[in-house]
C-alpha cells in the first residue's frame, strides 16, 4: 500500500482485455474489471444479491453477469441492470501508473 491510500492491485498484464479478476484487501473481496478499450474499474467482489463471487461471472461489455442467478451490474456506475440483482455494487477509483493498476478502497 502506497503512503497516499492507492493500493497495487495487479499488473496492467494480469487482466485481458474484456476480463475480471479477483483481489482481497483488508478481509474483503473485491473485483478488478478492463474493458475491450483498456479502461481499469473496480468493485466489491460479491454479488448484491445472494453474496456470489462476481469474478466467477461473465463479463459483457462493461457489465459483469452475476453466475448464481445471472444478475448484471454495469461494473463502471455498480448500477444493477438485471434482476434479480436490485442493490448497486460499490464503486472504487482507479488509475493506472507505469503498468501498474490501483485502486483506492474505502
Amino acid at each position: 500500500m502506497r503512503t497516499d491510500g492507492w493500493t497495487e492491485v495487479c499488473a496492467v498484464g494480469d487482466l485481458d482485455k474484456e476480463d475480471v479478476i479477483r483481489f482481497d484487501h483488508d478481509g474483503r473481496c473485491f473485483a478488478i474489471y478492463r474493458t475491450v478499450d483498456d479502461r481499469y474499474f473496480a468493485t466489491d467482489g460479491l454479488c448484491t444479491h445472494e453474496q456470489a463471487l462476481l469474478t466467477d461471472g461473465l463479463v459483457v461489455g462493461c457489465q459483469i453477469e452475476c453466475p448464481k442467478h445471472n444478475g448484471r451490474f454495469d461494473f463502471t456506475t455498480g448500477e444493477a441492470k438485471r434482476r434479480p440483482a436490485r442493490i448497486a455494487l460499490k464503486t472504487y477509483p482507479v488509475k493506472v501508473e507505469a503498468g501498474k493498476v490501483f485502486a483506492l478502497f474505502g
